[in-house]
């Protein structure tokens, strides 16, 4: 196997692992603002008929939501680590993708 190859393969391997961890930390910061911030929880998580997928788009506003940043207000070291991994990944993995379309690119045919 050729090392461009090898790189091709590992830079889809590095988004596939990096959306994976986008999903997991988005998944680990609404249990820690479950357990450890009920109130705040029940704000995002709204009262009266919904489900998981409103109460998903719901999270997503407060995490996407300008200053200050929900980790800011909360002052909680995990919540801030998850969000950070949360706000990294995403964009590692579109770096990571967008290297290997200029990899399959630049490959001979």
């Amino acid at each position: 196997m050729s090392p461009a190859l090898a790189l091709y393969f590992t830079l889809l391997a590095g988004v596939v692992a990096c959306f994976v961890l986008y999903y997991l930390a988005q998944y680990r910061l609404a249990v820690l603002l479950r357990e450890r911030h009920p109130q705040q929880w029940k704000i995002i998580a709204g009262e009266g008929p919904g489900g998981l997928l409103h109460t998903w788009v719901r999270l997503q506003r407060v995490l996407r939501g300008t200053r200050p940043r929900l980790p800011e207000l909360l002052q909680d070291p995990a919540i801030t680590r998850w969000y950070r991994i949360w706000r990294s990944t995403l964009w590692l993995a579109w770096a990571c993708l967008l290297a290997a379309l200029f990899l399959q690119r630049q490959a001979p045919h």
